[in-house]
């Protein structure tokens, strides 16, 4: 099977009006809806093992990517390492991924206030009344789950083993 790489991918990187439609269309059909966000910035398996957890949650999974200038202030001027567009198609490639929306602020509390995620889920690194978000999806009857990590992933790790790397072999 051939996939064209516009329709397959480019096509689930959505505005806000079209991911509003999208999900009523899925609500409408009986589907639950869940939405996520991150950097993403080097996608690990830390990274693809959230995420799955984060799609069994419901029907369709929505990731919240932070823009380039929003990863900036919120990690540093040498982040991110890929733009938001090769971020925005990494994730749009994986198969449990059913859209991916960018987000210019520091949190989504915006984006998830307009959308109203049927489950909103973060990491169990956050607790429920820090999460972006939670009050106002718990408000509007949905769910706010936190999920388990997986120990010794991150795209902040991998920079800094690659940074030590560079300086041995420097």
């Amino acid at each position: 099977m051939r996939y064209d790489l516009e329709k397959t991918l480019l096509n689930k990187i959505t505005t806000l009006p079209q991911l509003k439609a999208h999900m009523a269309e899925w609500q409408n059909q009986g589907k639950k809806v869940v939405f996520t966000n991150g950097v993403f910035d080097l996608l690990h398996l830390g990274h693809i093992t959230y995420m799955v957890k984060a799609a069994e949650l419901g029907d369709k999974l929505i990731i919240g990517l932070n823009a380039d200038a929003s990863v900036k202030r919120l990690k540093g001027e040498s982040r991110p390492i890929n733009d938001q567009n090769n971020r925005a198609a990494l994730l749009a490639a994986l198969f449990f991924v059913d859209a991916v929306i960018l987000f210019e602020e520091d949190t989504p509390r915006e984006l998830i206030t307009s959308l109203l995620p049927d489950v909103l889920v973060k990491g169990a690194d956050y607790t429920v009344d820090q999460i972006a978000g939670a009050a106002e999806v718990l408000a509007n009857g949905g769910e706010v789950k936190t999920i388990t990590l997986v120990n010794g992933y991150s795209s902040t790790s991998i920079i800094n083993r690659i940074k030590v790397q560079n300086e041995v072999k420097g």
